[in-house]
């Protein structure tokens, strides 16, 4: 007779540096399968600035890489208890969001970016979130596919979209580029469609050119 009980639970972030609150912008950017934020928001360091905060969450859910020991990676879900990981997702990223913007005497833009899992799991949340995304960039990843479309499509009426792809990134198949177009047809919103040469990975050029025409 299965049950459930929720509890108070420590989740962990990392800052690109000691915010003022005199930022003018924020970027929350959420990071793949496997990986931690720690090593993630270091991804960013050739677009810090003062104005610009980056706030990277790491995912709650944690395994070894390889076998029973050594590194180990954060995810943000799996397909098992798949509904709870994403509602404590929500929870997570609406506290953490809010516990920032609050403390700001004027509101700073905020952006969003996912990164392969990170992608799918920020479009879940951005879509429901309250307040305003001014630009969502999903990177090596998409829209999830079972998001709610009636709620994106208001949710995301004034927010800018960028869909970045390597073109020799070996995990996005053509089957996943279709649906994604599928989707986006749906969604009725224009994306900003870049690739980059490279693989599954944020590729430092490309990544400059969107953070700072924000500006």
């Amino acid at each position: 007779m299965k049950q459930t009980i929720r509890f108070i639970y420590e989740a962990h972030y990392h800052l690109s540096q000691e915010p003022t609150f005199e930022e003018k912008e924020i970027w929350l950017v959420m990071h793949g399968y496997g990986q931690l934020a720690e090593f993630f928001v270091r991804k960013f360091k050739t677009v810090f600035s003062p104005e610009r905060l980056f706030i990277a969450p790491e995912g709650t859910n944690y395994n070894y890489l390889e076998g029973f020991q050594g590194r180990v990676g954060a995810n943000w879900m799996t397909k098992h208890e798949r509904e709870t990981a994403i509602e404590n997702n929500h929870r997570f990223l609406d506290t953490l969001i809010e516990s920032f913007l609050e403390k700001y005497p004027h509101r700073p833009t905020v952006h969003v970016l996912g990164f392969s899992q990170g992608a799918a799991t920020v479009t879940r949340w951005a879509s429901h979130w309250q307040g305003k995304i001014d630009t969502l960039v999903l990177w090596a990843g998409g829209f999830a596919l079972d998001m709610d479309l009636a709620v994106a499509k208001e949710a995301f009426l004034e927010t800018e979209i960028f869909l970045a792809l390597g073109d020799q990134d070996e995990l996005i198949s053509a089957d996943n580029i279709q649906k994604q177009e599928e989707l986006i047809s749906q969604l009725g919103k224009e994306i900003h469609r870049l690739s980059y040469p490279g693989g599954h990975e944020l590729e430092s050029t490309l990544l400059e050119k969107i953070i700072n025409r924000q500006k």
